[in-house]
């Protein structure tokens, strides 16, 4: 699996034009969206096969009771919405409809994170990983890049079961030049000794270039792209942990129940390591450029780098 980071592309592109090659392999897929298949790109598949895509309207628990039905009725399902108003608004129909029955109903939702940029606080959703990782049975995913959604979407089609997969708005950096097939199992992007960094979705490429920065200061970083948060991999974290005895999180959502939480619930448990994490410190999201917003809210590479040596300092 070769890295590279020279070309950008939107995440829920790759994700519209999955689905639309998913439909023409399975009849029995079907995608619903909220009234905005536009923004989520489903709006691919329902051009190519209208009679298999459903729109609810600007109708969030509606969406998501409509996708347990169809799912009952024995059809996988793609849902899809802003994360801001498919996770918070449909959130108890997820809980009690689709999640308590073990449906398999597939809730991709987009525009999640800060990077929504201009559409301001209201729609950036910063609590979405804890809302979905508190369900019982949810299986919770961030692609860090278009080529890793192509192949989670497929995994998700192939899965029996709800999933919620995270997706920005802004382009990704394109991080891998193949990739084959997706599995559950966290991904080892880079070899290190003194510090593991572990990341997710958009913040992949950041901690890429955090890396390379923390390696001129003479510190070998590990990188691990855990685009899997729930289930998740508690060998594999506390194997990288005991590798290097530092760890650094980090994640375009809160530092409360998301990736971060995650980690250090299960270190804690089995194996206390040093641990840093750069998210969001308990504030809302603002209006602003995504770049100038990731800047803001301390979520670049020159703060990985600080925190990867703090975590570092913290093991003498």
């Amino acid at each position: 699996m070769k890295l590279t980071c020279d070309t950008k592309e939107h995440t829920r592109k790759a994700y519209g034009e999955t689905l639309v090659e998913l439909g023409g392999e399975d009849p029995n897929i079907v995608v619903v969206d909220a009234d905005l298949s536009s923004s989520t790109q489903t709006i691919m598949f329902a051009r190519e096969y209208p009679d298999r895509f459903f729109n609810v309207g600007c109708a969030e628990q509606n969406l998501m009771g409509l996708s347990a039905g169809l799912a009952l009725a024995g059809k996988t399902v793609f849902t899809s919405a802003f994360a801001m108003f498919g996770a918070g608004r449909g959130w108890e129909q997820i809980r009690n409809t689709i999640a308590y029955d073990s449906l398999n109903v597939k809730i991709v939702l987009t525009h999640a994170g800060i990077t929504v940029g201009k559409d301001g606080s209201s729609h950036q959703i910063i609590e979405d990983l804890s809302l979905m990782r508190v369900i019982p049975g949810m299986k919770v995913q961030v692609p860090a890049d278009p080529v890793e959604t192509r192949a989670m979407v497929r995994a998700a089609a192939r899965y029996e079961g709800p999933i919620y997969m995270r997706l920005t708005r802004e382009k990704s950096p394109v991080l891998f030049e193949d990739y084959g097939k997706f599995t559950d199992k966290p991904r080892k992007l880079l070899e290190g000794s003194d510090v593991s960094i572990f990341a997710c979705g958009y913040m992949v490429s950041e901690a890429i270039q955090a890396a390379a920065e923390l390696k001129k200061k003479g510190i070998s970083a590990s990188l691990l792209n855990m685009h899997t948060i729930k289930p998740l991999d508690r060998e594999f974290v506390a194997k990288a942990a005991k590798e290097t005895g530092a760890v650094v999180s980090v994640e375009e959502h809160s530092i409360h129940g998301g990736l971060g939480s995650a980690l250090a619930e299960a270190l804690a448990e089995d194996c206390p390591t040093p641990m840093r994490r750069v998210g969001i410190r308990d504030r809302f999201g603002k209006s602003g450029s995504a770049e100038d917003l990731l800047q803001m809210y301390n979520l670049k590479s020159a703060d990985i780098v600080k925190a990867a040596e703090e975590a570092v300092k913290m093991k003498k």
